[in-house]
């Protein structure tokens, strides 16, 4: 197992993976302004850095395009207007994080990726009425680590555009 901890107190797993009590539930982090989210490690594909993405002409704003993976379309999602946050600085280039929603893969533009964290299922918390609606829209529920927050994406969530458009 990776020696990476930064700074979050979490039990050494063991191989079992079946273990109810004591379950750890592993997430890749991100950072997306200054607030950090995970996703379920499974469901992550591939991590890949600044890539070359082709617009999509008349493509809402939250698709940044698409980008050619090993041969496959993938479509590009820039999670920021998603989330309702200001478009990146300029200069700076947006991480890839792939995931694979419904047989198909997208890429999620987010600021940075961090590494993977082995939390512990019974510290998961449903989200707080303080969490803006916004990130409550899109998230399944938060952890507290050492005075920060990370919000859990829901990837059916983000890339839920049509029941987005039937609600409004």
């Amino acid at each position: 197992m990776s020696g990476m901890n930064n700074g979050v107190d979490h039990e050494a797993g063991t191989s079992s993976s079946s273990t109810n009590s004591g379950e750890q539930r592993d997430y890749v982090t991100m950072s997306i302004g200054d607030q950090m989210f995970g996703i379920p490690v499974l469901t992550v594909q591939d991590v890949l850095g600044p890539q070359n993405i082709a617009r999509v002409p008349l493509a809402p704003p939250e698709v940044a395009g698409s980008l050619n993976l090993r041969g496959r379309i993938v479509t590009a999602i820039d999670v920021r207007p998603r989330l309702g946050l200001p478009t990146r600085e300029g200069g700076k280039a947006a991480m890839s994080v792939v995931v694979e929603h419904e047989n198909e893969l997208y890429s999620l533009l987010v600021d940075s990726v961090g590494e993977v964290l082995s939390l512990n299922a019974r510290d998961y918390q449903r989200n707080p009425p303080t969490l803006s609606p916004r990130l409550r829209e899109f998230s399944d529920g938060i952890y507290r680590l050492n005075g920060s927050l990370l919000v859990v994406l829901s990837v059916g969530s983000l890339l839920d555009f049509g029941n987005r458009a039937d609600v409004a």
